[in-house]
């Protein structure tokens, strides 16, 4: 087989969504002729642990671990959090903090470790590899950021050995949503762009999740962008037979930070309790993921708050599970300039649970055309309260009927195998193979 390099930050017993992509494409590799050696850090600062997800590893893959030192130790004491805390993904905040010292962190955040706070591993992870591909060759190297660090190790390795090279983003570098929430001096901006050119401009090839982040990254650097949307995997869907609970329950899965935090539509619900006693006793709201204090607050303020429950966490598979088991699926998008193109993960596991899903963003936006043409929901402008309301009044009417059923649209086109076929496709014509 042909061996393919992995560089990855997220892997098992990572858990969250940045491990899901990489581990199901190397569940899939051997399937299209590639052998998948995964390089990641010993020592890494997850967000999440689910060990569960270690079964989807395949029986004897090389996975190469060398230790990683982050300065996370110093920033969790300069922001008063305690070491065994979580360092919660872009921007999310689960309690009010001080702003003063909140804003310093940002500043240190963007400032002083570029790409982000994994820099330190570049260097060091350079020479090892340079040294470990001299003694054992591979046909190519797979980068997956972000962490962007991990597309600034690849840099080094393609500049020290001429191997084809595939840089994969799943977020952008300079276009994610909180790029300008970094309070970056004009050196560290003109620093982050010069190095996400680099990459950009040296990477044989360049893959991406969604159409407008494509035409995003064009705008930076020309040239041709390979769209491959994240998805699901038929083994992780074994749901016939899950009844789906009798509230009318509203289920949002994954982080939720406060650009994803829909005022409008929690306010939409209140009025709808206060013009229907019935809809107030039939409603449920339930998230699943961290979730930023902002919603709780809002939720509190429009008298939703003893509607909902709250779970931090909870593995993979027994997130499907709920997820299939509720009435109507949320999406809540960021309302950030980048948001066109945003596709979460979640969508796509969303389609397989086949049940109705409610998106709140722009409806000509990616995660829009993907509901729209696979028929499994709606979308909802971020301050259009009537198609809000009109969208929720038409769910509960469904319910109510008791005809609030399962879609039946063709997903297949987003499984993980077939999605793994065009990587592997795209690796082929790299490495100049059929």
């Amino acid at each position: 087989m042909k061996k393919a390099l992995i560089l990855t930050y997220y892997w098992p017993p990572s858990g969250g969504a940045g491990v899901q992509r990489w581990l199901k494409f190397v569940k899939y590799f051997r399937e299209s002729g590639w052998e998948p050696v995964v390089y990641t850090p010993e020592n890494p600062e997850y967000p999440e642990h689910d060990p569960s997800l270690l079964k989807d590893v395949p029986e004897g893959i090389e996975v190469i671990r060398t230790p990683i030192h982050e300065p996370y130790g110093a920033y969790k004491r300069l922001i008063g959090q305690k070491k065994e805390e979580k360092i919660q993904a872009g921007f999310l905040s689960v309690k009010k903090k001080n702003p003063l010292v909140e804003n310093l962190s940002v500043w240190i955040r963007g400032n002083l470790f570029i790409p982000d706070a994994r820099c330190l591993w570049i260097g060091p992870s350079v020479r090892f590899l340079t040294r470990y591909l001299t003694e054992h060759p591979v046909h190519a190297i797979i980068s997956t950021g972000p962490p962007h660090s991990m597309h600034r190790i690849a840099y080094g390795l393609k500049k020290r050995i001429k191997i084809p090279w595939l840089a994969d983003f799943r977020d952008p570098w300079t276009g994610i949503d909180f790029y300008g929430q970094l309070k970056l001096t004009r050196f560290a901006d003109k620093k982050h762009h010069r190095q996400e050119r680099e990459v950009l401009s040296a990477a044989d090839r360049v893959t991406v999740v969604s159409w407008h982040w494509a035409m995003d990254l064009e705008k930076l650097w020309d040239r041709e962008y390979d769209v491959v949307t994240n998805g699901f995997d038929p083994d992780d869907f074994r749901t016939t037979g899950i009844p789906v609970r009798e509230p009318f329950e509203l289920t949002h899965v994954g982080s939720l930070n406060r650009d994803r935090n829909p005022g409008l539509l929690w306010e939409v619900l209140a009025g709808l309790c206060r013009e229907n006693a019935q809809f107030r006793q039939d409603l449920k709201l339930r998230f699943i993921g961290k979730c930023d204090h902002s919603l709780f607050a809002d939720l509190e303020k429009y008298g939703l708050k003893d509607l909902t429950a709250e779970i931090a966490y909870m593995p993979h598979a027994e997130v499907i599970r709920e997820s299939a088991a509720s009435q109507v699926l949320l999406l809540l998008l960021n309302n950030t300039p980048n948001v066109l193109g945003i596709v979460p993960g979640k969508i796509f596991e969303y389609l397989a649970t086949r049940r109705p899903v409610l998106c709140i963003g722009p409806p000509e936006g990616d995660s829009a055309r993907i509901l729209r043409e696979s028929g499994a929901g709606e979308t909802c402008g971020f301050s259009d309260r009537e198609a809000m309301r009109t969208a929720i009044l038409g769910l509960y009417d469904r319910y109510r009927a008791g005809k609030l059923e399962s879609c039946d649209g063709d997903f297949d086109a987003f499984s993980r195998r077939r999605l793994t076929a065009k990587i592997t496709a795209i690796l082929d014509e790299m490495t100049h193979t059929t």
